[in-house]
């Protein structure tokens, strides 16, 4: 079995993603895409309030996601700026 993580973007953050200037897309894509082989790096934490949910940052952005160890899965469900609290907006 593999230790790669399947991902899932939901649509509204796959939105939010094309929605960035390239090079910021780029950045925040890679760091999606690394969350396939490590879904906990050094710098993410837990969201307060949101049960099983997580952050990462890059750059100026923030990913918010959760992680389903059972099933391999890590769905990035928001993208956003990070000094920007739209970003926990409807949690």
């Amino acid at each position: 079995m593999s230790d790669r993580y399947t991902l899932r973007i939901a649509r509204s953050a796959e939105k939010e993603l094309f929605d960035l200037p390239l090079k910021q897309f780029k950045q925040v894509a890679v760091k999606i895409f690394s969350l396939q082989g490590n879904p906990r790096p050094q710098d993410y934490k837990s969201l307060k309030g949101y049960e099983g949910g997580y952050r990462v940052d890059q750059g100026e952005y923030r990913i918010l996601y959760t992680i389903d160890d059972d099933n391999q899965m890590v769905d990035v469900f928001r993208v956003g700026k990070r000094n920007d609290d739209e970003v926990y907006k409807n949690l």
